[in-house]
């Protein structure tokens, strides 16, 4: 919108860059371009501002496919005015000269031109085209369509309207259509997702099958080796016993031996002492009978005497003592007499 200022009576435009002013005075043709800035009087100026930049329109339509199902048309025509002369001579962009206000709604009018044209050439492919493919490949048809619609279309190079682009956002059917054409593929999904888990758990199943089969082999390797090792301890305790015995035999003979040499030894011994003692007797007799019997009963008194207990007082008989020293005066006399 261009922008309008009073000054004593007379008016001071100044538009933007992008929107072209067309200024008549009376009739004549004053003031022609885009970005404009001068002073006119409203009561003898007639004025239009025609927006040359690229403007984008969205609409949304309803269409119907081949096999009669209803469906919902998203798109997007970029285009701007390439003659903004033809289109102000077209269409009504003249503008307030103390407002800047358009008075009638150009734009209005360019959207229905556009949206009513892309409509009929979106309508005319999609009649054509079943419900599957227009979802398929129905975007990029009716997206070429339109813009070949578009760009062949007379009446818009007459109104000085260029169509730069043209995009086909969506095509969608009806929310109950949607959800059933959603049903097999939400189907064969959870089939996958189903088979997945069961394929998922058979690998569980056979992962714990082989780790039961390895505990069961170590099992039975273990159990074997325990069976090895029962066979390796009673041959051990058997050659254990086996040594135990030959050293017990070797410790029986030895200890035989032993006391066989030791009561050899003692039998020599007893022997040796025997004659030891039967020469000393045989000697201790020839000394006693080469003594005489006066000496062998004084010994014999003597050892008599050394035998007898102790005696503190002794008390002897005329009788007694005459005997005594009778036979000790006997021998002696025997003794001179021979």
């Amino acid at each position: 919108m261009a922008d309008i200022t009073r000054r004593f009576g007379w008016r001071h435009l100044r538009s933007a860059p992008t929107a072209h002013i067309r200024h008549h005075r009376r009739g004549t043709l004053v003031h022609d371009g885009p970005g404009l800035s001068f002073w006119f009087r409203s009561l003898t100026a007639a004025l239009s501002e025609v927006p040359v930049n690229d403007r984008e329109l969205a609409m949304a339509f309803h269409a119907r496919t081949s096999d009669f199902q209803d469906v919902s048309v998203q798109a997007t025509v970029t285009y701007r005015i390439s003659e903004p002369a033809t289109a102000a001579e077209r269409l009504d962009f003249s503008i307030d000269p103390d407002t800047g206000v358009w008075r009638g709604a150009p734009l209005e009018q360019l959207a229905t031109l556009l949206t009513e044209t892309a409509q009929q050439h979106a309508l005319d492919v999609l009649a054509r085209t079943p419900l599957s493919a227009a979802l398929v490949d129905g975007v990029a048809a009716v997206r070429a369509r339109i813009a070949d619609g578009l760009a062949a279309e007379p009446r818009l190079p007459g109104t000085g309207i260029e169509v730069v682009a043209a995009r086909v956002v969506a095509i969608r059917p009806e929310p109950e259509v949607e959800r059933a054409l959603r049903t097999p593929a939400r189907e064969e999904i959870q089939q996958e997702a189903d088979r997945a888990t069961y394929e998922r758990r058979a690998v569980a199943v056979e992962r714990e099958r082989a780790i039961a089969e390895n505990e069961l082999a170590s099992k039975i390797e273990l159990a074997r080796r325990e069976e090895q090792l029962v066979d390796q301890r009673g041959t051990n305790a058997r050659r254990e016993a086996e040594e135990n015995a030959a050293a017990d035999g070797v410790r029986a003979e030895a200890e035989a031996a032993r006391k066989v040499r030791l009561a050899k030894a003692e039998a020599e011994a007893a022997r040796e002492l025997g004659e030891a003692r039967a020469t000393a007797k045989s000697a201790w007799l020839r000394a006693h009978a080469e003594i005489p019997a006066a000496t062998l009963n004084a010994l014999t008194a003597t050892r008599f005497a050394e035998n007898l207990p102790r005696i503190d007082s002794l008390t002897l008989s005329p009788d007694v003592l005459t005997g005594l020293l009778a036979k000790l005066g006997r021998p002696a006399a025997e003794g001179d007499a021979s």
